[in-house]
């Protein structure tokens, strides 16, 4: 797109700064809908970002830790459900798993 010369188009020119204002204003209201200023204050704080991330990693840990005690204990009575059922070749296996796992523990 070629922009026309001052002296030939003013008026123009008028309606493509009322276009860029109008465009600098949209900007400027997503920045604010996203927070951008509050993201700007967290991370430029060296101790805003040290307490966000310990918080963020105390989090994640805590979840996989929940996450992996709830699964393991569903395979558990998953196996102890299979053992009951009296299975010819899975129940052996899993009764000897399971003392082997008992073994191991005591």
């Amino acid at each position: 797109m070629q922009h026309p010369s001052v002296n030939e188009h003013p008026f123009e020119l008028r309606h493509e700064i009322k276009r860029l204002n109008k465009r600098l204003d949209q900007i400027a209201d997503t920045l604010e809908r996203a927070e951008f200023r509050d993201i700007l204050e967290n991370y430029s704080s060296t101790k805003r970002r040290i307490m966000s991330n310990l918080t963020a990693g105390i989090a994640r840990g805590l979840g996989l830790t929940l996450g992996t005690v709830v699964i393991l204990a569903l395979l558990a009575w998953l196996l102890s459900f299979l053992v009951q059922l009296n299975l010819p070749v899975i129940g052996d296996f899993i009764a000897e798993l399971l003392e082997y796992i008992k073994m191991s523990q005591g």
